[in-house]
């Protein structure tokens, strides 16, 4: 029905682009290549995915980095060859190459000593905007109780295997279609000692000075039998810091103001996540947390968010504590230990799909509005005022608004394409504000919330 909906709305946009040239072109609700890339998710392919790196015995960060079978090397290496063979399969279509770290002994006593972690990163390169990057993100390392043991097996199938798994299955299905902004495939080392492989490439995408719209950090995306027995097959977490860290005093100042405490960068990406989702794949319920990550921790998007970048976790509604850092193991009759039999592949495709249709819109998107400014105040109704950067693939702007105690936007209207737009009879007293564009394909940008007003 869906499909249908979408036909119909391009054929009516196509008359009027044709027949009323100065009518503004609404863009179609849905992009049909949602549906395709749905429809190629393979949790075949996930499953055997993470039982190959669950056979390596052990990816802990101080493991073998020589044998061919076992350790932290021959995982790595695997790694790097799935890439390159993704790549060889759509023609060289990704750049992969190992982005190496330095972590010194002493850091933290995670550290026991200096230690060289590889990052395998692959680069899908956009046609229209190639310095413009999303990124997907999963943990190569695993652990056992002690995480400094690097001998015991810590075969880590669901933390992480799972989520570096929906890594190259996203990459195995997006690189075969062109974007126009670029899309970063990265699995990150040394997780387990402190965050040291997101680090690293947070701080390589600051020296290359490539602007980064947002990161998609998996970590445990395939239990689906919580700690207290809860079975869900269908929710998942969504966690997004709700500013960044990086927003200077004059910023926090305004936002006494101006409101905005909940509408950071992340916290904008956290929204279009759970927007896609609730589109295109209606069968599944994100759920937003109000967080950084799980109370008192944190996850690869943090290193982002220290650089002033967009990022959060995705990851399973339920944790089961018994199959997550722990030896594997029997005891008083409960198993143990992070082994494969802990992990549903069909729940961990799902969340890997919602990550694939993320991915692609943003890199199908136009870029997003910049100085977005508001004013309205003493006054029945609000004004917004943008800038534009050159976009060939964009066909206008949407106007959001919400009431100020919503946690997602309820309300729009898309306007065309222009750079200020007069909300009559909305009193800005009593709602948030945000602009996205609009690509001809009917894909948007994540919203910008204002942070100048309208003097």
């Amino acid at each position: 029905m869906k499909k249908q909906l979408a036909l119909l709305s391009i054929l009516v946009n196509s008359i009027l682009f044709c027949f009323g040239q100065n009518q503004t072109v609404v863009p179609p609700s849905i992009d049909l290549k949602m549906y395709d890339i749905i429809h190629q998710i393979s949790s075949d392919r996930i499953r055997r995915d993470v039982v190959t790196l669950a056979n390596f015995g052990t990816r802990n960060t101080f493991s073998d980095t020589i044998s061919n079978t076992r350790g932290i090397g021959a995982a790595t290496r695997w790694i790097k060859n799935r890439f390159d063979s993704i790549s060889a399969q759509c023609n060289g279509g990704l750049e992969v190459f190992y982005q190496n770290n330095l972590i010194k002994k002493g850091l933290n006593k995670r550290i026991p000593r200096d230690v060289w972690v590889k990052n395998v990163i692959a680069v899908q390169r956009g046609k229209l905007h190639p310095d413009n990057y999303i990124i997907v993100s999963g943990d190569i390392d695993s652990r056992a109780s002690d995480v400094n043991n690097a001998e015991i097996d810590a075969p880590g199938a669901n933390d992480n295997a799972s989520g570096l798994a929906g890594v190259l299955e996203a990459a195995r299905v997006l690189s075969k279609y062109q974007f126009n902004n670029s899309i970063i495939y990265a699995t990150l080392s040394a997780e387990e000692q402190g965050l040291f492989g997101g680090e690293g490439l947070a701080t390589f995408v600051k020296e290359k000075g490539w602007h980064v719209l947002g990161i998609l950090n998996n970590d445990m995306i395939g239990n689906i039998e919580g700690i207290d027995g809860t079975i869900d097959n269908r929710s998942f977490r969504i966690f997004s810091e709700p500013v960044a860290p990086t927003d200077t005093e004059a910023e926090r100042n305004l936002r006494r103001y101006m409101g905005g405490e909940v509408d950071g960068i992340s916290r904008q990406l956290a929204r279009y996540v759970s927007k896609i989702t609730q589109t295109y794949m209606p069968e599944m319920k994100p759920v937003m947390i109000y967080r950084l990550d799980r109370f008192g921790r944190g996850g690869h998007q943090k290193p982002f968010n220290n650089a002033g970048y967009p990022g959060v976790r995705i990851m399973e509604a339920n944790e089961n504590y018994n199959r997550q850092h722990q030896d594997i193991r029997v005891e008083n009759g409960i198993k143990y230990g992070d082994v494969i039999a802990g992990v549903n592949f069909e729940y961990a495709s799902k969340i890997t799909t919602v990550n694939a249709i993320t991915l692609a819109g943003l890199a199908l998107a136009p870029l997003p509005p910049v100085h977005l400014k508001i004013g309205g105040a003493v006054s029945p109704s609000t004004t917004l005022a943008w800038e534009s950067k050159e976009d060939m693939n964009c066909i206008g702007y949407k106007i959001y608004w919400r009431d100020t105690t919503s946690p997602q936007w309820q309300y729009s209207r898309f306007v065309g394409k222009v750079n200020t737009y007069f909300l009559e009879n909305t009193i800005i007293d009593n709602y948030f504000f945000g602009v996205a564009a609009v690509g001809k394909d009917g894909n948007e940008s994540t919203v910008v919330f204002p942070t100048e007003m309208i003097k």
